[in-house]
């Protein structure tokens, strides 16, 4: 523990003079009479009040004690621990095109698969994981890190607006998102590395094909489970129009063959997500997979520890009224 305003401590110095003032008035007050003899007094029984003459006066010390301590704001020290553990390195493509606003999972494609990939996250408390999130382009929304609540966060962000207000070009690069995601995971120390591409499409953009994509995992020991998500036939999709949001039916177009080539080049598998129940279905496989030792740096924040000793202050000015007031209570 240490104290931000240590300076403060001087003041118990106050003490000092304090405690002595009070010796020498206790000293000037007792009373005295004079008697021939003191023998008949030696055995006489000594009120059990006489024992709390004093406690007012040491509850008072505590009390400037703590309220001092107080002052000096005591707090936990900062300090860096090396921990290690059992995790994986998981990185999550996830397709942000338009399409991905149709409404046959619910409430739309994009939503049901931040919801059950957050909840994903949370069940992988020891993996490295991040995020890519990949239209007509890819980029790294998180790197690989164990801060699952700043990850959780930026996903939680991740939404198809930025490809509707003209950020990043629209359309489904699978290629160029699972090379974004690789090229993340290609200098992993880990035993298991694993992409997670979920996307709604077919490529149709990008400079890398996602078969070559596949072959570049391959190369450096990622796995890549790739889920097709949308249900089978048409799917509503909220077309915004002058005359509000009007729902049109638009067909599924999702390349599973590629999608299953992908999966079987890197030995994962590929999973079609028809309903928000079928998403989960990924991640009992992930479970599966070998876990390997992560050493990872823990930070510790500094934080306030003056409560307990503003309670100790507290008690004892609380004490000492009542002390005044029944057992030491004194009468003019």
């Amino acid at each position: 523990m240490i104290f931000a305003n240590i300076e403060y401590l001087f003041l118990l110095l106050l003490l000092i003079p304090y405690i002595v003032w009070y010796v020498m008035q206790h000293r000037k007050a007792e009373p005295s009479m004079q008697v021939s003899t003191t023998w008949m007094y030696l055995k006489a029984p000594r009120s059990w009040k006489v024992y709390f003459v004093h406690a007012p006066f040491i509850l008072r010390v505590v009390t400037f004690v703590m309220i001092v301590l107080v002052l000096a704001r005591p707090q936990t020290t900062d300090n860096w621990q090396n921990t290690e553990i059992e995790g994986i390195d998981i990185m999550l493509a996830v397709d942000v095109s338009t399409s991905m606003l149709a409404e046959d999972l619910k409430p739309n494609r994009i939503e049901a698969a931040k919801e059950v990939a957050a909840e994903f996250i949370n069940g992988r408390p020891n993996d490295n994981i991040g995020l890519t999130i990949f239209a007509g382009e890819a980029f790294t929304q998180c790197p690989l890190t164990i801060d699952h609540g700043v990850l959780l966060n930026l996903f939680r962000s991740m939404s198809c607006e930025m490809v509707q207000r003209g950020m990043i070009e629209d359309g489904t690069a699978i290629g160029m998102g699972l090379a974004n995601a690789v090229s993340r995971l290609k200098d992993s120390k880990a035993k298991s590395k694993v992409v997670i591409l979920l996307t709604d499409g077919v490529n149709n953009r990008g400079d890398i094909s996602p078969l070559m994509a596949a072959e570049i995992a391959k190369q450096f020991g990622i796995r890549v489970y790739t889920i097709g998500v949308g249900t089978n036939g048409t799917a509503p999709y909220p077309m915004p129009t002058y005359a509000g949001v009007q729902y049109v039916q638009i067909p599924v177009e999702i390349d599973e063959t590629v999608l299953a080539q992908i999966a079987g080049t890197t030995n994962g598998n590929y999973f079609r997500a028809t309903s928000n129940s079928k998403l989960k279905e990924v991640y009992q496989e992930i479970d599966k997979l070998e876990k390997t030792k992560l050493n990872v740096k823990e930070f510790s924040k500094r934080e306030e520890a003056y409560h307990v000793f503003a309670l100790v202050a507290f008690l004892c000015i609380l004490c000492e009224i009542l002390l005044r007031n029944t057992v030491l209570k004194k009468i003019p």
